[in-house]
């Protein structure tokens, strides 16, 4: 065989592989949902299986009663934590709505009239707003309905999540010594070395965020019982979750909590939007450059930049582990392109 042969035959490997590779990121393309979803189930597996562990090593006296089972008791110990926060919150503010329930028909026919004489509603009538008015209420009612069936997805998404990443907990390790197989002997030690302190890293990014979460709920429902909020320990465990998301969880909380200060005063609405207003302040200025700082060990712009593209990539699931992934990400960096001394 010639050199001319050689060099053809190098040539069409090289356009074969050009396309093979084209393919797969084709096929990643239309399956990036899927890919995403297994990313962050295992991702979320890393993060919760130092918990796993800690709690599998758990003793009384000589015995271990979590031990092979402490995936599950952490389960039913979320479930228990749901179904008791619904028997709390839920039951005063059915009795709320009952209550309003009972006043409308007296109420209703006042409503009525003052609406009725409105005195720009004639204007309104001949202007033919009225008729804007119900076109935009039917698309808001389809726009209702959209969202109900993508919640009904993002639910199903969610279990779906929650499955892979209970398979990720018990069976990650084989996963992982398969994904080191396609590394080279010698290069295999290292990586693992740094896959390890990304792990240590993501444990602590962990610790953070609980810490984080707890200030906010402790803080949150002190001021939601000052201010005589309805329902404030409620509330307050909903403001300390929901700070798991960001961004996101913060608008969603305050959204809430100044919905259900408005129910009685304006005064309230206002003493929960000066709370958040000084929170978020303190949180983004203070708290979380010091405890993620500590934690990560990433610098402020690094976890902004992190927290836009997980979210733009996947919504709030993709933002809740941009940190970690940025954790991953700089250990990487780190470890193979920084030039050390």
């Amino acid at each position: 065989m010639n050199a001319s042969d050689s060099k053809e035959r190098n040539l069409r490997g090289d356009i074969v592989f050009v396309f093979a590779l084209a393919a797969v990121g084709y096929l990643c393309w239309l399956a990036r949902d899927v890919l995403v979803l297994l990313y962050v189930s295992a991702l979320f597996a890393v993060v919760v299986s130092p918990i796993v562990r800690f709690v599998g090593l758990l003793r009384i006296g000589r015995w271990q009663p979590f031990r092979g089972f402490a995936i599950l008791y952490l389960l039913l110990a979320a479930l228990a934590a749901i179904v008791g926060f619904g028997f709390l919150a839920i039951p005063p503010v059915v009795r709320d709505l009952q209550s309003f329930g009972g006043e409308m028909p007296a109420r209703l026919p006042n409503l009525v009239m003052k609406a009725v004489n409105l005195p720009f509603l004639d204007q309104l009538r001949a202007s033919g707003i009225g008729t804007k008015i119900q076109d935009m209420m039917s698309t808001a009612a389809t726009q209702l309905l959209v969202a109900a069936k993508n919640w009904a997805g993002g639910l199903l998404r969610i279990v779906t999540g929650v499955i892979l990443t209970i398979y990720f907990i018990l069976d990650g390790s084989h996963a992982y010594k398969w994904f080191l197989s396609f590394f080279p002997v010698a290069k295999r030690e290292r990586l693992d070395l740094a896959l390890q302190r990304a792990n240590t890293r993501m444990g602590k990014w962990l610790l953070g965020q609980g810490s984080l979460m707890l200030i906010l709920g402790i803080a949150s429902t002190l001021v939601y019982v000052l201010l005589r909020v309805r329902y404030p320990y409620a509330l307050g465990v909903l403001t300390g979750m929901l700070n798991l998301i960001p961004v996101l969880g913060a608008l969603i909380s305050i959204v809430i909590a100044v919905v259900v200060a408005a129910v009685d005063s304006w005064g309230r609405v206002l003493g929960v939007a000066i709370f958040f207003l000084a929170y978020i302040w303190i949180e983004n200025w203070f708290l979380t450059p010091r405890i993620m700082k500590n934690s990560v060990d990433l610098p402020s712009l690094a976890i902004l930049v992190a927290l836009l593209l997980g979210f733009e990539l996947d919504g709030a699931p993709g933002a809740m582990v941009a940190i970690p992934t940025a954790v991953l990400v700089a250990v990487l960096v780190d470890e193979y392109l920084v030039q050390k001394e």
